[in-house]
């Protein structure tokens, strides 16, 4: 009943013309990012974010999540209609949403990919309400050692839990944390990896590194694949809308099913793209149509959809409750939010309940808007993608340059760009994963932080980190997912030699 009245004051924060108008902006704006090759909803939002430094927090965090919904729907129009998608999350949408077009049936395809992805996000939402309160309760226990638990258990968790390489993910998040310690140490005014260059005394802006890699090189990427676009015209009617709204209920169980593995992910770092495709397999894995998947599949659609919206919104909960985020974008945002001088954790919700409650508000009306603003722009921005790519590339490297100069409005960070841009295109094709080390450049100071005041607490003992059941049950399990990869791998290679011994 709580957390019922604090979201009535949230609409009430949320429900203005202008917020409204800036959820339409957002929006219109996530959706040119998400069809656009070369952009994506965590360089679209680092781009956007140096324009909210002026603007009050509520209404900036409105304008920013809004293009993040817009992004991922963005990222299902191109996957239907072009099979490319604009999102990494959207690749499974391609498996059944482009058959679908080339049947002829790229309005139902596409209305049932918003429909489901609004379902997804509505109860990602719905999962906020519920538990972020009691989550920020729990966590007004932490301190210092519980506090460094929770960042150990965040970075394990990516370890254990991330579809890239252990191996390869270690090695993305030590760098996070290498780029996150260059400047001036707080604790001891010392200088740390500057390697004599003055513009590094203040550090790196995540920004600038979250433009560099995913807008640059994920341009570089793209300009070296050649992509050609060969869409379908599509023109979504209103009755086209009624007739599938109307079937959307036979797949009530895949709606829950995908619902619920969305939010999973969401809250843990697996993020929107395993969402997707865990989603996608368990549906063709239960479906009694199997053999129809990859052919225009309906619920081919469905599935990945509505767990790519679940786990985008419900990534927000870690974020807000424990200042832990649960995927890249999350990571931008919580970024933004200590730009603008609030510490994401539970603090936040006794000290700004209105920006809290505000957001969450925002994002049911987002998502409305989002769905009835894509099913009405379609035909536009699908568009926008038969303009050739020789014109849109140099267009995302000047708004690229352009967002990365506003950070700090030094030259400097130019080149920084570009430097991230390089290493954003070779970890593309090398296969290393980014949002680890986007994780540890946001997280990296303020694990550091947490660390040494434990330590101080302790008089340097590692006991502390075992010192009450809350925080041992912490490290146990962040533990059980660092190592758990390597472990398993090791039993299987034991196992072998006895399998093949009772085999012969």
């Amino acid at each position: 009943m709580e957390n019922f009245a604090s979201l009535l004051h949230g609409f009430g924060v949320a429900l203005t013309t202008y917020h409204v108008t800036l959820m339409m902006i957002g929006v219109l704006l996530g959706i040119l990012v998400g069809v656009l090759p070369g952009l994506g909803a965590p360089n679209g939002v680092s781009l956007l974010l140096p324009l909210t430094f002026t603007m009050d927090p509520v209404a900036a965090i409105i304008l920013l999540t809004s293009m993040y919904w817009g992004a991922l729907f963005g990222g299902s129009t191109t996957s239907i209609l072009f099979n490319i998608p604009g999102e990494p999350s959207s690749v499974a949408t391609t498996f059944d949403g482009y058959p679908m077009a080339r049947q002829g049936q790229a309005a139902q395809a596409l209305t049932l990919a918003f429909l489901s992805a609004g379902f997804g996000a509505l109860m990602g939402v719905i999962l906020i309400t519920i538990l972020s309160s009691w989550v920020a309760k729990f966590a007004l226990r932490f301190s210092s050692p519980e506090y460094f638990a929770v960042y150990f258990l965040a970075f394990a968790s990516f370890v254990g839990l991330g579809a890239a390489s252990p191996f390869k993910t270690i090695v993305s998040m030590g760098l996070g944390f290498a780029f996150a310690a260059v400047g001036m140490d707080t604790v001891s005014g010392g200088l740390r990896l500057t390697f004599g260059f003055n513009e590094l005394l203040s550090g790196i802006s995540f920004l600038i590194a979250v433009i560099g890699l995913f807008g640059i090189g994920e341009l570089v990427l793209t300009m070296e694949e050649g992509l050609h676009f060969d869409g379908i015209k599509v023109r979504v009617r209103a009755r086209d809308v009624v007739k599938t709204i109307a079937t959307l209920p036979r797949y009530w169980m895949t709606l829950l099913r995908s619902s619920a593995i969305g939010c999973w992910m969401g809250i843990t770092p697996g993020g929107p793209t395993a969402a997707s495709f865990m989603s996608y397999g368990l549906a063709k894995r239960l479906s009694r149509r199997k053999d129809a998947f990859g052919h225009g599949e309906p619920e081919g659609v469905v599935a990945p959809e509505t767990a790519d919206h679940a786990a985008g919104s419900s990534a927000i909960l870690p974020m807000l409750a424990l200042g832990v985020p649960g995927s890249a974008t999350a990571a931008v945002m919580m970024g933004g939010l200590m730009i603008w001088g609030l510490n994401p954790g539970p603090m936040l919700f006794i000290e700004r309940p209105d920006f809290v409650w505000g957001l969450i508000a925002s994002m049911y009306l987002g998502n409305i808007v989002a769905v009835l603003m894509v099913l009405a722009t379609i035909p536009l921005f699908a568009s926008i993608l038969r303009i050739p790519f020789a014109i849109i590339g140099p267009i995302i490297v000047i708004v690229c340059f352009i967002g990365a100069y506003t950070v700090a409005g030094r030259p400097f960070d130019l080149w920084l760009a570009l430097l991230f841009g390089v290493a954003g295109y070779l970890f593309k094709k090398l296969d290393y994963p980014i949002a680890p080390l986007v994780l540890a450049m946001v997280l990296g100071d303020k694990a550091e932080d947490a660390f040494r005041q434990s330590m101080i607490m302790s008089k340097g003992s590692l006991s502390i980190f075992w010192s009450n059941g809350l925080v041992a049950t912490l490290m146990v399990i962040g533990l059980a997912l660092a190592f758990g990869p390597a472990l398993s791998t090791l039993a299987s290679r034991l196992a072998r030699p006895k399998t093949s011994s009772v085999a012969a």
